[in-house]
């Protein structure tokens, strides 16, 4: 089953239901002018392109991304999920790594992609979601050059659909290959693992980010006939609100902004008795809070895990099984948790030299099942990397309990999560050390309340330069972009070393986490 696939199952439940409504605009589509858009788009596609070349969207969260994701794939396009939250030179690294050839993109990005065209020569053609721009036609008139319908497509499992980036330690992004079975594992786990009521209509809030995760789980929801309410971004109070309004059952967010709702002052001042499936994922959870996030909101917390290479249902830790340990001192430490491994994925806890390790003994986290992805395009070394001994590795460090519930302690790779969003020590150590002032530098990720992490780094200056730290972060900002800049710089003599004389990343690391008992 293909993403199309599972997108016209739910317009078969209910033609008329919403299934994209924006919370910031008088906007909605039903499931039956979503379809008439979708088909739209896809033969405007095809009547200048019927090649299998890559498409991306390129915009905020707004209701219009919805029907160019689905068109693209009608018209048979791969898609190209790009990141408004990236700096231009890296969105241009991906789509050059791709050979993007379409871009639909919102008019606020306009001036990026002014430079995207002259970065990524593959790029052609252009389309403005919200209006014309320059010599580029707005969506409504690029539908309005539809001739007649795409081709259909013909089933296959193995059909690439999809994109997604991702990286390794050298902060490069690699481009993960989803086909159609990927799609269809993601699509069904998620709606077995998080039904909706009997003769309720799931609803989900889509705050976090179209281009992540949020993405992909309101397209899976349209399979059971959801709606899907937009929001252009985070906001605690608007969110808080619109739970209310929308009655919303689903909602997909990284522990940041729960922390930030939980520390709303209004947090007391709504009804949240709609919610379902409150998913806290992309990075651990402190104990404490799912604690008070579930007297808040109800026993509706729930967690899973996931990578580019395996999306987010590795795992599957249910509302009621955070509840129970909640509840229960000697269920405690699976607050600590990500869940069971879901149905149809092998998981397991493994060491360096390929053997599976018993419960309590920490090691990667490798897995196995549809759900992983064939590999990474045009990078056979790295496919070859993940795939060692025959299983997907992870990259991260957990531990199995005797009842199968696995723990993430520590990571493998060097990406630092903060806030949900993945960075590259080495990217940031490269910036760092274009600096006049800076001899040496090592960037870690320490812990946070707010953020999990935050990007720390520590910094040798050359002999007899002085500046401060905060001159230092400012650099970073201006050519990394907040997400990705050091929120604190240390300025040190000397860095931790090996025992053969390099910075140890590690062992900077460890004098941040070394009273605590996991290093995520």
């Amino acid at each position: 089953m293909s993403v199309l696939d599972h997108f016209e199952r739910g317009l078969l439940l209910n033609p008329e239901a919403q299934a994209l409504v924006s919370a910031t605009e008088d906007k909605a589509l039903t499931y039956s002018q979503l379809q008439a858009a979708v088909e739209r788009i896809a033969a405007a596609i095809c009547h200048l392109d019927p090649d299998q070349s890559p498409l991306a969207v390129y915009s905020s969260n707004c209701v219009e991304v919805f029907p160019c994701l689905l068109g693209g794939v009608r018209a048979g396009k791969i898609i190209v999920p790009a990141n408004v939250l990236d700096e231009v030179e890296a969105t241009a690294h991906f789509l050059n790594l791709t050979g993007t050839r379409w871009l639909f993109y919102h008019s606020l990005m306009a001036g990026r992609v002014a430079e995207l065209k002259k970065l990524v020569p593959t790029l052609k053609h252009f389309v403005c979601l919200d209006q014309e721009a320059g010599d580029d036609c707005s969506l409504t008139s690029f539908m309005a050059q539809a001739e007649g319908r795409a081709p259909e497509l013909d089933h296959d499992p193995h059909r690439t659909f999809y994109y997604y980036a991702t990286g390794g330690t050298t902060g490069r992004s690699k481009a993960v290959i989803w086909d159609n079975l990927v799609w269809d594992t993601f699509t069904l786990l998620f709606n077995g693992n998080m039904p909706a009521p009997p003769g309720v209509t799931p609803v989900h809030l889509c705050v976090a980010p179209i281009s992540h995760t949020a993405g992909p789980l309101a397209m899976g929801l349209m399979a059971a006939g959801g709606k899907t309410v937009v929001m252009p971004g985070f906001d605690a109070l608007e969110v808080l609100k619109n739970i209310e309004k929308y009655k919303v059952t689903h909602i997909f967010l990284p522990p940041t902004a729960l922390y930030g709702m939980l520390a709303h002052p209004e947090v007391g001042n709504f009804d949240y008795s709609s919610l379902k499936y409150f998913i806290v994922a992309a990075a651990p959870v402190a104990p404490e809070k799912i604690r008070e996030a579930i007297s808040v909101f109800g026993p509706c917390l729930c967690q899973c895990y996931g990578q580019s290479e395996a999306p987010a249902l590795l795992t599957w830790m249910p509302p009621e099984a955070f509840a129970e340990a909640a509840a229960d001192p000697e269920l405690e430490h699976r607050l600590k948790c990500c869940g069971r491994p879901t149905i149809g994925t092998r998981l397991a806890i493994m060491d360096d030299e390929g053997r599976i390790l018993p419960p309590g003994e920490a090691g990667e986290i490798v897995a196995r099942g549809n759900l992983v992805s064939v590999g990474y395009l045009d990078n056979p070394e790295a496919t070859a990397e993940m795939r060692l001994y025959g299983w997907h590795h992870t990259g991260d460090i957990g531990i199995r309990d005797e009842d199968g519930f696995f723990a993430i302690v520590d990571r493998k790779k060097e990406m630092i999560i903060s806030g949900g969003f993945n960075i590259y020590p080495a990217e940031v150590e490269a910036w760092l050390l274009s600096h006049a002032a800076v001899r040496e530098a090592v960037v870690i990720g320490v812990p946070d309340d707010k953020w999990g992490e935050k990007v720390m780094g520590l910094v040798v200056l050359k002999d007899g330069v002085e500046i401060s730290p905060e001159e230092l972060v400012a650099f970073c900002k201006e050519g990394l972009g907040s997400v990705k800049a050091p929120k604190v710089i240390e300025l040190r003599n000397d860095l931790p070393r090996t025992a053969a004389g390099k910075i140890s990343r590690k062992q900077a690391r460890r004098e941040y986490w070394q009273d605590r008992d996991r290093a995520v």
